[in-house]
């Protein structure tokens, strides 16, 4: 059985990870990748076969939406209606760990968004997944690498363990050490007149307001 192939992330060898993501990405892949929290499971998000293979690695309901990242706001605005109030916002929250809930366009597959018209969106605050997404013309999902409704997983050897069981399995594993327990991102949305915060994460509530003044 074909066991998930594993890079370990460092200065060394960056090139030669990036150039393999890219690579598999852009073939219908599946990479496991560290995010800003945890790591996440990464395919081309404009590639319904790709997604499908998420649904089938983490077990997940066909119901459940999953988040996508971009590299730059340009790159949102291909994929989400962006107007000149939510833009100052995402100026004020992006990079980093804050998810931003938008309208989306048709060029979003179905199956990413459960059938729903939004999209939830961040540009990472990571120096590996920046590089990445740089390297490539498409948004990248972002789900954590873990089976649906199952505990988060912090460690890389668990992680390895759990998806190396499963028939259909990430092509990638790119190891930057065990992760935190970390907090989530928060999530906001802002495809109603008044932007509404969904989970409270990382960002705290002072930033928030900092970021919900630019929206008057």
């Amino acid at each position: 059985m074909q066991q998930i192939k594993l890079y370990i992330n460092n200065r060394n060898n960056l090139n030669e990870i990036l150039n393999n993501a890219t690579r598999i990405l852009q073939n219908g892949g599946v990479i496991i990748y560290p995010t800003d929290t945890l790591y996440g499971i990464g395919v081309n998000a404009l590639n319904k076969n790709a997604i499908e293979k998420i649904f089938k690695i983490k077990k997940r309901d066909k119901n459940k939406p999953i988040s996508i990242i971009v590299k730059d706001i340009k790159s949102a605005k291909k994929i989400a209606y962006i107007d000149s109030k939510v833009e100052r916002i995402l100026n004020k929250a992006w990079p980093g760990p804050i998810t931003i809930i938008l309208r989306k366009k048709d060029v979003l597959p179905y199956i990413l968004t459960a059938g729903n018209e939004t999209i939830a969106i961040r540009i990472p605050d990571n120096k590996f997944v920046s590089a990445l997404i740089k390297n490539i013309d498409f948004p990248l999902t972002t789900t954590s690498a873990n089976i649906s409704g199952e505990e988060n997983l912090y460690e890389v050897k668990k992680i390895i363990e759990k998806f190396n069981k499963n028939e259909i399995k990430p092509d990638l594993f790119i190891n930057a050490g065990n992760v935190k327990n970390s907090i989530p991102s928060t999530i906001i949305d802002l495809t109603n007149t008044i932007p509404k915060i969904v989970r409270m994460g990382v960002v705290g509530k002072n930033m928030m307001q900092e970021i919900f003044n630019k929206f008057i």
